[in-house]
């Protein structure tokens, strides 16, 4: 199931209190630092930077204590700490709390104003990036459905056999064993060496065995996916992957299985997802590329790189698609009934992120918003660009 669906995004967008707070720190899955406790250091170094805040600005220390309470609960819960992912969440207001384990890098970061600060989740809604991932043993086949950041198992038992000996009928080892006695005896010579045409017979034989079972695999996963338009990946050793090809009737087969022997080199489920999802980093990365190459060839009148006319656009639904630079923020303060937006130099009391007001507006909208490197933004001289939809 989704680590964070786009039903709960827009709830924490549309949340309205005063004051809220938003968290995030980076996060380790095993190893020395969970032994060390580092991710709990920082959330309390994070929780200690929102107290300081909240205490500037005039709220009573009662208030403040009753919205740490969920903090300090997992700063107590120990098992919490080791099931982590590589990012925490943290969205806390008076008698509100959430917090999300994600898959996502987050620079340590505490936002305290009146809504949540939401930009740091643009990545897991650029689009729902769904795939198929097909983990393919000659003893297990399983199917799954995924995107970036999620993944769940889709039951397939009733419509393909789970191992190669349940559509063969037949140990194969034991045929092949025979196919190699009679290689050592029948196949011999009188100078005492062998032919190998036995040996060849069970090759020819082994691959036969493996595509009648891939296509009766392949059988269930069309009856499936037939009407479906997104990859399926497969998880199988490199030597099957070219019989599955040739079996398989599925139009967006990815031409590339995740590399390695699933069962040797990925010892869960959350290792196998990490790996399809770097082989298909490609396939990801064509949308956000197409979108950039339109920023470039489109007429001017059809982009921005100015806050200023972006944020406007943006409240009439005019804004397809947002590049906000990475790690960066422009402060300042919009006046809707105006249509005007005054940027501050720098963050002062009752300042906003425009960039968070921007992102979070884009997806409301079901835009696509992205976060970018400097060295990558399509205007670079610029925190902020915007492809219009006319």
């Amino acid at each position: 199931m989704p680590i964070l669906t786009k039903e709960q995004f827009e709830d924490l967008a549309k949340f309205d209190s005063n004051p809220c707070v938003s968290i995030f720190i980076p996060t380790v899955r095993a190893g020395k630092d969970v032994l060390e406790e580092k991710d709990k250091i920082n959330l309390k170094s994070q929780w200690k930077k929102a107290v300081e805040e909240l205490k500037a600005m005039g709220y009573p220390q009662d208030k403040i204590e009753k919205m740490g309470k969920p903090v300090n609960d997992l700063m107590d819960d120990s098992d919490f700490w080791r099931h982590q992912s590589d990012g925490l969440a943290l969205f806390l207001a008076d008698g509100f709390s959430k917090q999300y384990t994600l898959p996502i890098y987050f620079e340590a970061y505490t936002y305290v104003a009146d809504h949540f600060y939401l930009k740091p989740l643009v990545p897991m809604f650029n689009g729902d990036g769904m795939f198929y991932l097909l983990h393919l043993q000659l003893d297990e086949v399983k199917l799954y459905e995924a995107t970036p950041y999620s993944i769940g198992e889709v039951k397939i038992d009733d419509l393909t056999p789970n191992q190669l000996e349940d559509r063969v009928g037949y140990d194969y080892e034991e045929k092949n064993s025979k196919h190699k006695t009679q290689r050592n005896s029948v196949g011999a010579n009188p100078q005492g060496t062998s032919t190998q045409h036995g040996y060849e017979a069970a090759s020819r034989d082994r691959k036969n065995e493996i595509l009648r079972f891939f296509r009766a695999v392949d059988k269930g996963i069309y009856e499936i996916l037939h009407n479906e338009s997104v990859p399926l990946i497969v998880a199988c050793q490199d030597s099957y992957f070219p019989i599955y090809q040739e079996a398989s009737r599925y139009k967006n087969l990815y031409p590339k299985p995740v590399p390695g022997n699933p069962e040797a080199d990925h010892n869960s489920i959350f290792s196998l997802h990490a790996a399809a999802l770097e082989t298909l980093e490609p396939h990801f990365r064509k949308d956000r590329e197409d979108k950039m190459k339109q920023f470039n060839d489109l007429n001017p009148s059809r982009t921005s790189s100015q806050v200023s006319e972006i944020i406007p656009a943006i409240f009439e639904g005019k804004v397809d698609t947002l590049f906000l630079q990475n790690r960066e923020d422009i402060w300042g303060d919009y006046n809707e009934k105006m249509a005007s937006v005054d940027v501050h130099e720098e963050k002062r009391n009752g300042s906003v992120s425009l960039m968070n007001l921007a992102a979070v507006k884009v997806l409301q909208q079901n835009g696509k918003a992205y976060l970018i490197e400097k060295e990558f933004m399509p205007n670079k001289d610029s925190k902020v660009n915007a492809v219009y939809r006319y």
